[in-house]
């Protein structure tokens, strides 16, 4: 593996915020970072709604990793470095039922609004993809005619929990996020003809406290050193 060191600087901590779609990634990659450069790297992963927040609100941030709009706003707000924005990997949603439960195809757009239909209860997240979801739902013209059955996942629950616990019938969320969660089956990404998929991207904050190490691991980010670990997360590099 190419060595990513120039020197070892113990005394440097970078941090980071981000949604819960990149948490597990970002983790093994702040653990490359580390073994190869020796800096720490800690990465707070909540909602992608409250980690736009605690970026406006001043948090001493070194990077954020959101989806590409919402970073967009935040550099139109002043509080992300435009000139830094980099994109990650391009995360596609995928679709969970309980493990002993039916598996409904969705080898196309039509399967999948028929799985929908017959679900007595769906489950999907705040974020990118909940609001892709909605708006083809819409685009379908089912979306008040399913809009009752729907729940949506409180912050920091997966919704792969919703699955397994039997809250929810059919489970909406971006692969990441599903893929290893116990007691779920994937049934496989959104198909081709509706396929729901959102661009992360990573940038400096206009807080950060190491700037210089910052836009360093905002190349590692991008780097082609870590593409197996992105498809190993169920991502493909941006």
């Amino acid at each position: 593996m190419e060595n990513l060191a120039t020197s070892v600087r113990p005394d440097v901590r970078l941090s980071g915020i981000s949604s819960m779609a990149t948490r597990l990634l970002l983790a093994d990659i702040s653990t490359l970072y580390h073994e190869q450069c020796g800096i720490d790297v800690h990465f707070r992963s909540v909602g992608g709604v409250d980690a736009a927040r605690l970026v406006r609100e001043g948090n001493p941030f070194d990077l954020v990793v959101l989806a590409s709009d919402a970073l967009d706003a935040l550099i139109a707000s002043g509080h992300v470095l435009g000139d830094s924005k980099t994109d990650v990997v391009r995360s596609n949603v995928a679709v969970a039922v309980r493990a002993d439960a039916h598996h409904p195809p969705i080898h196309d757009g039509k399967a999948v609004r028929k799985a929908i239909l017959a679900a007595r209860s769906i489950g999907y997240s705040t974020g990118p993809s909940g609001a892709a979801l909605m708006n083809l739902l819409a685009a379908w013209g089912i979306a008040d005619l399913v809009a009752h059955r729907f729940v949506l996942a409180p912050a920091g629950v997966p919704v792969g929990q919703l699955v397994a616990d039997g809250v929810v019938e059919l489970g909406f969320q971006q692969l990441s996020e599903l893929m290893n969660l116990p007691g779920i089956d994937v049934l496989g990404t959104m198909p081709h003809d509706c396929a729901i998929v959102t661009t992360f991207s990573a940038a400096l904050c206009s807080s950060a406290t190491h700037p210089g190490h910052a836009r360093d691991l905002l190349q590692v980010l991008r780097s082609p050193i870590t593409s197996e670990l992105k498809h190993r997360h169920g991502m493909e590099p941006a």
